[in-house]
C-alpha cells in the first residue's frame, strides 16, 4: 500500500514530517521573480514559473532529509492553468527526487464525479487506449462528509494504483468544533464517527505496518482529540496539520504516534517556506534556511517521541 512506501522513508530518514509547499509570490525571492517576469512578463505564466522555481529550490535542499511534500492545490489554482501546470511539475519533480507527494485538495463528491477526481489526482486517464497520469500524486486529502459514495471511487483507485487518501476527521482550524465536536444520538462525536468510518473504509486496504490506505487528517492543535483518535483508529495513518505557525508543538503532535513512533506524519508549511525570516537571513538563503528548519523540526519531534522503530 502507498503508506507503506511513505513509512519506509520515514523509518529510513528517522523523520515523520512533511513540508507543505503552499507558495505565495510574497514568499519568493525578488531575484527569482524578476527573472521570471523578465521572461514572461507580470503574467500568470510569470507567476507560475516563479512558484515552480521556488519549489524546486526547496526540494533540492530537503529531499534527502524530508520524506514528503504536501502542495495545497489552491495556491496553484489561483494562478490559472499556468499555476496548475506548476503544481503538476512540482509533483513530478519531487517524485523524481524520491519524495512522497500528498496533494492537499480536499476533494468531495460522489459517483462518476468522484471517479473523475480520483482519476485526475491519483490514477491514470485513458486517452484512446493509452493510460496517462494527469497529476500522479501518491495521496490526496478528501472530505468524507458525503459518506461511502464519495470514498468508494477513491478506495478503488488506491487499491489499483497503490495510492492513499487522507480523510478530514478532526481539523486544526479554530471553528472545527462547530460541527466536528457535535455528538450524535449514540453519544459519539462527529469526528469520532468519521474516524470509525475511515477504519471501515480501509479494512480491505491494509499495509504491512498495520495501517490502511485510508488515512485521516487530525490536527495537532487539539492534542486530546488527537490522542483519542490514535486509540480509536489504530489502523488509520494520520496527516497532522497545525504544527508551528498554527500553534501546535511537538508535545501536542506526539499523541498522533503509536508505541513504535509510527502512525503519523506532521506537516509544516510556512515554518519551512519562510524559515529565512525567522533565522534572520536574507531571502536569497531561503532554501538553505528551509533545510535548517526541516532538520530542527525533525529533531524537535524525535526528541519528544524517541527513535522510530518497527518490529514484526
Amino acid at each position: 500500500m502507498a503508506f507503506d512506501r511513505l513509512i519506509d522513508s520515514i523509518i529510513r530518514m528517522q523523520n515523520p514530517t512533511v513540508a507543505g509547499l503552499d507558495p505565495k509570490l510574497d514568499y519568493v525571492p525578488a531575484s527569482i521573480k524578476d527573472a521570471c517576469f523578465e521572461k514572461y512578463g507580470k503574467t500568470l505564466e510569470g507567476a507560475a514559473a516563479a512558484l515552480l522555481a521556488f519549489n524546486k529550490a526547496i526540494i533540492d535542499e530537503i529531499y534527502d532529509v524530508v520524506p514528503a511534500i504536501k502542495p495545497q492545490a489552491a495556491y496553484y489554482e489561483m494562478y490559472g492553468w499556468q499555476g496548475v501546470k506548476a503544481l503538476a511539475e512540482t509533483i513530478a519533480y519531487a517524485q523524481s527526487k524520491g519524495m512522497f507527494v500528498i496533494t492537499d485538495g480536499k476533494r468531495n463528491d460522489i459517483g462518476t464525479t468522484m471517479e473523475a477526481y480520483a482519476t485526475a489526482h491519483l490514477g491514470t486517464t485513458d486517452i484512446a487506449g493509452e493510460s496517462v497520469a494527469a497529476f500522479g500524486a501518491d495521496a490526496l486529502t478528501v472530505n468524507g462528509y458525503l459518506g461511502t459514495d464519495g470514498i468508494k471511487p477513491l478506495a478503488q483507485v488506491c487499491a489499483a494504483q497503490d495510492k492513499g487518501i487522507f480523510v478530514l476527521v478532526k481539523t486544526s482550524n479554530p471553528s472545527s468544533g462547530e460541527l466536528q465536536d457535535m455528538k450524535l444520538e449514540n453519544g459519539v462525536t462527529v469526528y469520532e464517527q468519521m474516524g470509525r468510518m475511515c477504519e471501515g473504509w480501509g479494512a480491505d486496504l491494509m499495509g504491512k505496518y498495520g495501517y490502511s490506505a485510508v488515512g485521516a487528517v487530525v490536527g495537532a492543535t487539539y492534542p486530546e482529540q488527537l490522542a483519542e483518535m490514535r486509540e480509536k483508529a489504530p489502523h488509520t495513518f494520520f496527516l497532522v496539520p497545525g504544527y508551528g505557525a498554527q500553534g501546535g508543538g511537538a508535545q501536542d503532535a506526539k499523541n498522533a504516534f503509536d508505541k513504535n513512533g509510527l502512525g503519523a506524519i506532521i506537516n509544516s508549511s510556512r515554518g519551512i517556506m519562510c524559515a529565512w525570516k525567522k533565522q534572520g537571513l536574507t531571502e536569497e538563503d531561503f532554501a538553505q534556511a528551509a533545510r535548517t528548519e526541516a532538520l530542527r523540526m525533525k529533531e524537535d519531534i524525535l526528541n519528544t517521541i524517541g527513535e522510530i522503530k518497527y518490529k514484526v
